[in-house]
């Protein structure tokens, strides 16, 4: 027993209230911005800071809608790694004066790791007609999934070597911290981008409902709230969370109608070899086409209609704008944990009055997992150009087996006739 303590004396073991305080974030608010709300409160003057501010980034948001799929990659993989960094550098802040050896190049590495092993995955399910052009890509696909576990498995022995005395417990705890991050943030951007190529209106409408939750939760209860909601989030309150909601499903509702009228939104994105771009062209699916369905008599007497016309899509935003009022904010709520775990305000001080990129998006992650599961679960079938794309990288002799195979089968079904030749 007198061994045991010993050796749990020497282990570093930290309270809360062990946690050196990380230092406050500078106010980044513009000069102008001051100046024009110098006569105000500061309850209102946050309000309109957070306004501003929230109606430049839709606004710039839009414009890389028009931009294209491809900016919206970018996008992502921007926002991914800033939220990475803010992330990782509270770590670094908290415990920076052990004066770790490697972590935050340790931290980086994983980062090119994680990502290199996902977005390869993505190339080689996307691009397969780019690929099988080029040689040097062929190799680094077929063997990609080796490359990547080699990769990471570099950067896990140089964690082992850097361990040092003494501070081996909170090493571990930083080797956590450092994969606990990247399964937040490259895996869930991951699925954002996922779910792009399934069309681009299972993006924007999943991170709109996300968006306009926030915003109108937010103007309900500055207006209206008095019941507190949760421990975590002191301002958060029953009245934002209710109205909120509602305000969510009916956006969602009127923001797919919008959408789903275009090719442009709904149609899957592909990248075209030829042309060496992504293009959005296609036969809209059923989920697209207008349909005529029958009103539930309870509402047939509210409204006064027998029938209503509306996309199949619409139909499931209900599902995504739920999602994202009910279940979307405990995304949020954990991240308030996370960072009253560590006594700070915000994970940084990018944007005036919001914040860090990880405050308005710590929702977001979130939501871009319950997407991709809700499509894989009940949307998505079968994919004949992803299967026709993997087909045509195959061998020649590879691929006249699987025609026969495929012929013998139509045939035993009685759909080709057995004297028809290949």
């Amino acid at each position: 027993e007198v061994d045991l303590e010993e050796r749990l004396h020497e282990l570093d073991l930290r309270g809360d209230s062990d946690i050196p305080d990380v230092p406050p974030p500078t106010d980044s608010t513009p000069e102008i911005l001051k100046k024009a709300l110098s006569g105000l409160s500061a309850r209102w003057k946050n309000w309109w800071i957070r306004g501003i501010l929230s109606l430049a980034m839709i606004s710039g948001f839009f414009l890389i809608i028009y931009l294209g799929s491809f900016m919206l990659m970018l996008l992502v993989l921007s926002i991914q790694v800033k939220c990475y960094h803010e992330i990782i550098t509270i770590g670094y802040r908290v415990y920076h004066s052990y004066d770790l050896p490697w972590f935050r190049s340790l931290s980086w590495y994983f980062l090119l790791c994680v990502n290199y092993f996902f977005y390869g995955e993505t190339v080689a399910d996307y691009f397969a007609t780019f690929v099988q052009r080029r040689e040097q890509l062929q190799f680094l696909i077929r063997y990609h999934r080796f490359i990547s576990f080699a990769l990471y498995l570099t950067g896990f022995c140089m964690f082992v070597l850097s361990l040092v005395k003494k501070h081996y417990r909170l090493q571990f705890y930083m080797f956590a911290w450092t994969h606990v991050t990247l399964l937040i943030t490259v895996t869930q951007s991951h699925l954002v981008i996922q779910n792009l190529f399934e069309g681009m209106i299972w993006f924007l409408v999943p991170i709109s409902s996300v968006i306009c939750n926030d915003i109108t939760a937010y103007i309900f209860g500055f207006f209206f709230g008095r019941t507190p909601l949760i421990k975590l989030s002191p301002k958060k309150t029953w009245e934002g969370f209710i109205g909120g909601f509602f305000s969510t499903v009916v956006f969602g509702f009127i923001f797919s109608y919008f959408l789903a009228q275009h090719q442009y939104f709904v149609c899957p994105v592909e990248y075209n070899s030829e042309t060496n771009r992504f293009v959005t062209e296609c036969e809209p699916s059923e989920l697209f086409q207008m349909k005529k369905y029958s009103v539930p008599p309870l509402l047939q007497a509210v409204l006064g209609w027998e029938t209503v016309n509306m996309y199949p899509f619409q139909l499931h935003s209900f599902a995504l704008s739920t999602f994202a009022s009910l279940i979307g904010p405990f995304g949020g709520f954990f991240a308030s944990g996370f960072k009253r775990a560590f006594k700070i305000k915000d994970f940084a001080d990018t944007i005036p009055g919001h914040g860090g990129i990880m405050d308005r998006f710590d929702c977001q992650y979130l939501m871009a997992t319950f997407v991709h599961v809700y499509i894989t679960s009940f949307i998505r079938g079968p994919n004949p150009s992803k299967l026709l794309k993997q087909l045509l990288i195959l061998q020649p002799e590879q691929q006249l087996s699987v025609y026969k195979t495929l012929k013998s089968h139509l045939v035993e079904k009685g759909i080709l006739q057995p004297s028809l030749r290949g």
